[in-house]
């Protein structure tokens, strides 16, 4: 894809994602719950960029940085999205616990958590997540930003 505003392409390539946890029921392709995709972009001159989708692997992540190499920027869907009638409740996206290990498997330089909010399947807020990124040791490479901003 060619960028109008820059020097050369912007690659977007699309990247495993899983919605709903390692042992979750599979369908007839092998998704957890359903079909979801991550991505990443990258081009010259800009940091390559992770955006996870639904997905609630720390594992996925993990095979995501081997593949594609340095990850500057990941954005982490959050906020432990849960439906009691889906994998028992368990979480279908990263948890604040399991985005803070994500960011730590792909060492990345700034971390953007994102979807967890204006949802009811949201069992955890924004809160959760700067609270595990602490935790962890990591609250220097979250980005936070008010819904909107």
């Amino acid at each position: 894809m060619a960028r109008g505003d820059g020097p050369g392409d912007l690659t977007i390539r699309a990247v495993p994602a899983m919605h709903g946890p390692v042992d979750g029921v599979r369908d007839a392709d092998g998704h957890v719950n359903c079909e979801v995709t991550g991505f990443v972009l990258a081009a010259d001159g800009i940091p390559t960029m992770y955006v996870s989708g639904d997905n609630a692997s720390v594992g996925v992540v993990a095979e995501v940085g081997r593949r594609v190499g340095p990850i500057e920027v990941a954005v982490l869907f959050v906020g432990a999205a849960r439906v009691p009638t889906k994998e028992r409740g368990r979480p279908l996206t990263l948890t604040g616990e399991r985005a803070a290990a994500a960011a730590a498997v792909l060492g990345s330089s700034e971390v953007v958590p994102a979807h967890c909010d204006g949802w009811a399947h949201f069992s955890e807020g924004l809160e959760r997540v700067v609270e595990a990124f602490d935790e962890a040791g990591l609250s220097d490479v979250l980005w936070t930003a008010d819904p909107g901003s």
